[in-house]
């Protein structure tokens, strides 16, 4: 288990600032959600997590270790991230991208092992794809490539996975279906998980821990049912809403407001 945390960072697009003196920690072992509005900085915040943005200020720590230091692969092994809509070439077999995930365990030394092998056949089998394993990439269904790519992120065998809106594009059978493999393999190996996700109500069912981001600082965070009420919502995203249940979870559920009359 590794704990990743942000330490006082300041984070900058063209000299516009972002994030400044922002402290975070992810709890190990469980699954955080980043949610706001559209342009508050969720995917920017994960991608400093990531280590693919280095602050201007302040650190991203890994097990107490600044984050920029340590050495690309030493990283890679330890945390891994999916983008928001990554592609793949043309004709790249499922097997072939998620072999991708085992490179950071490939050197002039030592290249393909028996286990790499184990690890990307454990990665197709956990996430379903093992048939389709010879199929290409750019032949299978929206909820089929999101498995792919997860797939290889598996294979990459990290304690800390990181994806930015790994629901997008999807319709609502695919998004159930990739969140709730999200969530058996953090139950079931432990993995820590953080995701960006814009469906609360979503965010709500499947997180441990919510992260809600409003003008470059967290607005609040914590579990779901101590920190999702009307309130929140209305100071975070604008929107008028209530608060009810899940009728299925007991979750906190968003029924938003709006100018259609009401019916009842």
């Amino acid at each position: 288990m590794s704990v990743l945390e942000a330490k006082e960072i300041s984070l900058s697009y063209g000299g516009n600032y972002i994030y400044e003196n922002l402290n975070i920690t992810i709890p190990e072992g469980k699954v955080t959600v980043l949610i706001g509005s559209n342009g508050c900085g969720k995917s920017t915040l994960l991608r400093s997590l990531a280590r693919l943005l280095k602050p201007t200020h302040g650190e991203i720590t890994l097990d107490g270790r600044n984050l920029a230091a340590m050495p690309a692969k030493a990283a890679a092994k330890q945390l891994s991230l999916l983008p928001q809509g990554p592609t793949a070439p043309e004709g790249l077999t499922v097997l072939q991208l998620v072999k991708q995930g085992r490179y950071p365990y490939q050197s002039w030394l030592q290249q393909w092992s028996k286990e790499d092998e184990a690890s990307v056949l454990d990665a197709l089998r956990a996430t379903d794809m093992d048939e389709l394993a010879e199929r290409s990439v750019d032949s299978l269904s929206g909820g089929q490539r999101q498995r792919a790519w997860i797939a290889m992120t598996l294979a990459q065998q990290t304690g800390i996975i990181l994806l930015d809106e790994p629901t997008t594009y999807l319709d609502m059978t695919h998004q159930i279906e990739v969140l709730d493999l999200l969530q058996e393999m953090n139950e079931r190996e432990g993995r820590t998980i953080v995701m960006v996700l814009h469906d609360i109500n979503l965010a709500c069912r499947y997180a441990d821990h919510i992260v809600a981001v409003k003008d470059g600082a967290i607005a609040a965070q914590g579990a779901p049912g101590d920190i999702v009420d009307a309130a929140m919502i209305e100071s975070v995203f604008r929107l008028k809403c209530e608060v009810i249940a899940d009728p299925l979870y007991g979750t906190p559920l968003i029924v938003p407001h709006g100018k259609r009359k009401r019916t009842v």
